[in-house]
């Protein structure tokens, strides 16, 4: 049966060749056209014309009147490459004679065999000439007749391609002893089999062709790089050997393209390391060698003392020492301190304590300062000095509030400056200074909003005055106090946010000073009179003073009478701290 099948195909090619002579190879008009007129051996070698495959053997091929490169190639052989001038009108000739290449290639082998195509060139891992294996019409039977392309285990991309056109491209894997079909005819599917003569198979000739057989086995690609010296010091020169064998393309690092064996020398200003890679239709081969280049600078970095303290309280920093960080160098001519830049050789620089704690609590932290220097060869040499830095971030001092509580109807409108008793003025000079305290350690710029209240008794328009002349007595007590006015913020509520009879009950119930029999007594007594205050609010925090009446004070009594006290009385409980037993007895009066 291969017989026959060689007969059909010899007609078939008989047929292309008739083809190929009547239709040129580029499509083109004859006119300013000349004709290539190629003689090859061996005969299965195959053309290409500017980096195209065309077909095997000898033939003519039409091309534009041009220079035209032609490149002859049989695997196993030295390829063949010349710039070939194209006149119009007339045939040029040129004989090619490959000569032989290479050594034997072992084993094991896997195969790979195509169906479709057979004047396609097939390029193992690359798409120029240089990785031309052979053409389809060798590698696609294996029965009586052997047509084989042998490779090692591996992986490989499969180029077949003609005049420019892919007809396949594609990774094949081949594994000793098995065989991939590669099937172009329907877009290069594969299959395999077994094919346990590959592991057996001697070294094999890199071309061998008979009437009607071919057997090319690809050699891998192999390496070697290696420097006469592996250590160096700075401006020392090096060589770097290589060679490689199988390979049609060869580069190393920093040096680029190179022959496929050659020597080079180097003058690294760095610990390098060199790798070559080799590539062929074989495979990859790569190889690594390093030179070192060890110039070490020495440095020395210290502190004038190890530890410093820092103490910060809200937005203020109270306490900040410092210390002196000194350093010499060595063999260096570039100097960095982290945190400080570039530096000279030799030096100091005064630090102050800056720890990268931002939250409050304790300090206790090591600051590291490293010092790194480095020299023309690369050379680095690093050192690191620590700063014990301890301390503390307080927060801004708490602004304590309490609610100011006014006698009933006061102030009046006809005495809109009295009102304020003697505990609830000392309430509010505490309270401002508390409040200066923690502007000074505060960025925020804190206010004060004074609300002023009423009880639920009185008219709506009367409560929302008397509430207003509350609050702006706290306010004009509070600047007399060092508050500036500016920092103060009033509001008039009457008597539309009552604390309910609930509100009051728990409010009670939560203060750790337990009111009076008298206040438990009469609830709604209490009720009115806790409704009878001023809040201050600390903005923009929109913390609010606590409602804790003041049960202790010895003016609590006059506070929580539902009556309007006295001018008198009021006047005289602004004025002094009485005992709660006198006041008590006044007010029977």
């Amino acid at each position: 049966m291969k017989f026959f099948k060689h007969q059909a195909h010899f007609a078939s090619l008989i047929f292309v060749a008739f083809l190929l002579a009547a239709w040129p190879v580029f499509a083109q008009s004859d006119s300013g056209t000349g004709e290539l007129k190629i003689h090859v051996s061996p005969k299965q070698a195959y053309v290409f014309v500017d980096g195209k495959a065309i077909r095997d053997g000898s033939q003519t091929i039409k091309l534009s009147a041009d220079s035209h490169e032609v490149s002859v190639r049989n695997y196993g052989y030295i390829p063949y490459t010349e710039a070939v001038r194209i006149s119009a009108g007339n045939t040029t000739e040129v004989p090619v004679t490959l000569q032989a290449s290479g050594d034997k290639v072992s084993g094991p082998f896997g195969d790979i065999e195509f169906k479709g195509h057979p004047r396609a060139a097939v390029l193992l891992n690359g798409t120029t000439p240089d990785y031309f294996v052979g053409h389809v019409d060798e590698f696609d039977w294996d029965w009586i007749w052997h047509q084989r392309l042998l490779v090692k285990p591996g992986n490989y991309q499969v180029e077949v391609t003609r005049k420019g056109n892919t007809i396949w491209s594609g990774p094949v894997q081949v594994k000793a002893g098995e065989k991939v079909i590669v099937d172009l005819n329907h877009d290069g599917t594969i299959k395999t089999r077994d094919w346990a003569q590959g592991n057996t198979l001697g070294p094999r000739p890199r071309f061998e062709a008979g009437i009607a057989s071919a057997e090319i086995p690809i050699a891998p690609v192999t390496a070697q790089l290696a420097a006469q010296s592996a250590q160096l010091g700075c401006g020392q020169s090096d060589q770097l050997n290589w060679t490689s064998a199988n390979a049609v393309a060869v580069s190393i690092t920093n040096l680029g393209s190179v022959m496929a064996n050659g020597s080079r020398p180097i003058s690294p200003t760095k610990t390098t390391t060199y790798e070559l890679v080799a590539k062929g239709p074989g495979g990859d081969a790569m190889r690594t060698a390093t030179v070192s280049v060890n110039p070490q600078p020495t440095v020395t970095l210290t502190w004038s003392q190890p530890e410093v303290r820092f103490h910060k309280i809200g937005d203020k920093v109270v306490q900040d020492d410092s210390a002196t960080l000194s350093w010499t160098t060595s063999n260096a001519n570039h100097v960095t301190i982290s945190s400080l830049g570039s530096e000279g050789m030799s030096g100091s620089q005064t630090i102050n304590a800056q720890p990268k704690q931002t939250n409050i609590g304790p300090v206790n932290e090591m600051v590291n300062y490293t010092l790194s220097a480095s020299n023309a060869c690369g050379g680095t040499t690093t050192q690191t000095a620590a700063l014990h830095v301890v301390g503390s971030i307080d927060p801004v001092p708490p602004v304590i509030l309490a609610s100011v509580f006014y006698p009933t109807n006061y102030p009046t409108s006809k005495h809109s400056e009295i009102g304020l008793v003697a505990t609830e003025k000392e309430a509010l000079s505490e309270a401002a200074n508390r409040f200066k305290n923690h502007e000074q350690y505060d960025n925020d710029h804190a206010s004060l909003m004074v609300v002023g209240h009423a009880d639920i008794r009185g008219s709506k328009e009367y409560n929302l005055k008397l509430s207003e002349r509350r609050s702006d007595l706290v306010k004009r007590y509070l600047v007399s106090q060092g508050i500036p006015a500016d920092k103060i913020q009033t509001c008039a509520q009457g008597k539309q946010q009552e604390l309910s009879k609930k509100d009051v009950s728990k409010l009670q119930t939560e203060d750790p000073q337990k009111p009076e029999k008298w206040m438990t007594h009469r609830s709604a007594a209490t009720w009115l009179a806790y409704n009878r205050r001023v809040d201050i609010i600390v903005e923009p925090t929109g913390k609010q003073s606590t409602e804790a009446y003041p049960n202790d004070a010895s003016d609590a009594r006059i506070l929580w009478q539902r009556a309007q006290p006295s001018l008198h009385n009021v006047e005289s409980a602004a004025n002094q701290a009485t005992t709660a037993a006198s006041l008590h007895a006044a007010l029977e009066h």
